[in-house]
C-alpha cells in the first residue's frame, strides 16, 4: 500500500498521557474497525520512524482519528507527536490488524490496548448491535481510564474496571484474574477479544486456558 500524507485537524488530551489525533481523510482510504496502521511524522528526521497506531473513529467518517498513548519519557515519536498541531501533517503506511469483530463476547483490554474496541464499540452502537458485548478493563489509576464516560454510556453494567494501583469506590482494585473472567462472563462459551500489553497478554491467556476457553474463541493483538 502507498503511503499518504495527511494533515491534522485537531489534536486534544483524552487523559493526562493520551491523545486523540484527528486528521484528513485520504480519497478511498479503507479499514475495518480493529485494525491500525503505521504512522510517522512528516518532519525532517522522523519520516521513517513508524509506529504503530488504531483508528478510533469509523470507516464512513469523513476523518480519520487516532487515540494514542504517549510516553514523554522515551523521547521517541509519542513523545514528538505531543508537539503537533492543527496543520502539521503524519504519514500513513499500511493498514493491518488481527482483531475484527466475530460476534458477541468478552473484550478484555490493558491500558491503550483498548484502542482497537474503540473502533469496534462505536461501530456496533451506530448499527444498533451492541448487545451483551462485555468489557473488562484494566488501568493503573481512574485518571487512565480511556473514554470512561462513553463506555459507561455505551455499556452501562457490562463496562467491567479495575484498578492496579489505586483503591476506588465502585472499582475493582487488583489484577485481572480467572474469576472476574468467569463472573462476568456469564458462562464461557464466548468469543474473547483481548489485547494489552505482552505481560497481560501472557496471564490472560493462561487464565483462558484454565478456564477450558478454546484457542478459537480468542481474538488478539499484543500492544
Amino acid at each position: 500500500m502507498k503511503t499518504r500524507i495527511v494533515k491534522i485537524k485537531s489534536v486534544d488530551k483524552v487523559t493526562p498521557d493520551v491523545l486523540k489525533i484527528v486528521t484528513d481523510k485520504p480519497p478511498q482510504y479503507n479499514f475495518t474497525p480493529g485494525q491500525a496502521t503505521e504512522i510517522s511524522i512528516n518532519k525532517e528526521g522522523w519520516e521513517d520512524k513508524k509506529r504503530p497506531f488504531t483508528f478510533t473513529c469509523l470507516p464512513d467518517n469523513d476523518y480519520l482519528e487516532f487515540t494514542i498513548k504517549t510516553y514523554p519519557d522515551h523521547k521517541g515519536v509519542t513523545n514528538e507527536l505531543l508537539q503537533l498541531k492543527k496543520n502539521d501533517e503524519l504519514i500513513l503506511h499500511d493498514v493491518f490488524g488481527a482483531i475484527a469483530y466475530k460476534g458477541e463476547g468478552v473484550f478484555i483490554a490493558g491500558g491503550a490496548g483498548v484502542t482497537p474496541f474503540i473502533s469496534i464499540f462505536r461501530h456496533l452502537q451506530s448499527k444498533n448491535e451492541i448487545a451483551n458485548n462485555k468489557l473488562i478493563f484494566a488501568n493503573k489509576t481512574k485518571a487512565d481510564i480511556i473514554l470512561e464516560e462513553e463506555f459507561n454510556t455505551l455499556l452501562g453494567n457490562n463496562f467491567i474496571n479495575i484498578l492496579s494501583d489505586e483503591k476506588v469506590n465502585g472499582y475493582a482494585n487488583g489484577r485481572i484474574t480467572e474469576e472476574l473472567i468467569k463472573t462476568s462472563s456469564e458462562g464461557l462459551n464466548k468469543i474473547f477479544y483481548v489485547c494489552g500489553p505482552p505481560p497481560m497478554m501472557d496471564a490472560i491467556e493462561k487464565q483462558l486456558a484454565n478456564l477450558q476457553v478454546s484457542e478459537k474463541s480468542i481474538i488478539k493483538e499484543a500492544f
